[in-house]
């Protein structure tokens, strides 16, 4: 059975940072928070997913999530230039990577591979301050939305291995994509608090 591991309450920002996020299309996103883990629905989607041809193959027929669910489930971005990057394989490259982008780097405790954990980037967000328009312009010229799609295939993926026994990526789309298009394998919650994209 896998694991899901990370879902926290919505992070309330002040409101410059709130006029921010809903000039530049990711207020929506921000205010998703708690979802609740489905495991056997996630077990249901890894068991049919096919690395191959990045689909879930039903008896019924194949489906997969596509950039026009993405933007109807989460909202982001969706035009802009592709996010992409080196892959830092090392501390020293990912301290680099940090100290230029947030002034600051991780300890090597807060990384995990060329990972770093989510709890450094929610301590990071009460003392990182975004008023400098070019850093925020620099945010919102790619194409979020795709980036998240991706991560979501990769993660799947990755899942499908034999010995993996945990799934990250965006959850709360996979969730909520499986609730609205596959009916038949995802029923209507008793109580609508476990989905609250899809209730807005």
């Amino acid at each position: 059975m896998l694991q899901c591991d990370h879902y926290m309450p919505p992070d309330w920002y002040n409101p410059i940072v709130e006029g921010y996020l809903q000039d530049n299309g990711f207020y929506h996103v921000s205010q998703i928070g708690v979802v609740q883990c489905q495991s056997a629905l996630l077990n249901a989607l890894v068991e049919r997913w096919c690395p191959e041809t990045h689909m879930f193959h039903f008896l019924v027929g194949e489906c997969a999530v596509t950039l026009e669910d993405v933007a109807l489930i989460l909202g982001l971005p969706t035009n802009g230039l592709p996010v992409t990057g080196p892959t830092l394989s090392s501390y020293e490259a990912l301290e680099a990577e940090c100290l230029d982008q947030f002034g600051v780097a991780p300890m090597k405790a807060n990384c995990r591979g060329s990972f770093i954990k989510l709890v450094w980037f929610r301590a990071l967000k009460n003392r990182l301050v975004l008023v400098d328009e070019v850093q925020i312009q620099r945010i919102i010229q790619f194409s979020w939305e795709s980036a998240c799609l991706a991560h979501l295939y990769r993660s799947l993926c990755r899942t499908t291995c034999v010995d993996c026994k945990e799934i990250d990526g965006p959850l709360t789309l996979s969730l909520t994509w499986a609730w609205i298009r596959l009916p038949f394998i995802a029923l209507i919650p008793s109580n609508p608090q476990i989905f609250p994209i899809a209730n807005r």
